[in-house]
């Protein structure tokens, strides 16, 4: 396969894209989808995971996916203001003197200057949104509708 002789078949490629971790289509350079002005590009973070940032708006609200591996807590502060959102695995969450657990599809927000850290649970990654306003912006709710 190394030397372009053979072809991968899905049986060679998916451990693959597991060990290195990376998606099967970096593997077999699929063609671009979706908005053709958006080029996701996954890049590892400096304490451990994979980052993908979804906009490209440095004075406004970012948008990143985050696969988090594990890693030891670090609390960190900084100017802006944090949204999360779990969309697998359990994200354990330090802010200030609070700890917390959140599951798939728990949310949780908080200004960015208290001293913070989030990180998975346990030794499986988390995958999360997070939303994040380099300027202290916060999410504005217009509709806030709760099931009876």
């Amino acid at each position: 396969m190394e030397t372009g002789r053979r072809q991968p078949t899905l049986d060679v490629l998916i451990p693959l894209a597991r060990t290195y971790q990376v998606a099967l289509d970096q593997l077999v350079a699929a063609p671009a989808t979706g908005d053709p002005r958006v080029h996701l590009e996954p890049h590892r973070h400096s304490r451990g995971g994979i980052v993908v940032p979804l906009t490209r708006y440095p004075t406004r609200v970012q948008a990143f996916k985050h696969v988090v591996g594990p890693r030891t807590p670090h609390l960190v502060s900084h100017e802006g203001h944090a949204w999360l959102y779990v969309l697998a695995g359990t994200l354990r969450l330090i802010v200030g003197d609070d700890e917390l657990e959140l599951h798939p599809g728990e949310t949780a927000e908080f200004d960015a200057a208290v001293p913070h850290w989030f990180g998975p649970a346990n030794d499986t990654a988390a995958e999360i949104l997070h939303l994040f306003g380099p300027h202290g912006h916060r999410a504005i709710s217009r509709l806030d509708h709760q099931e009876a």
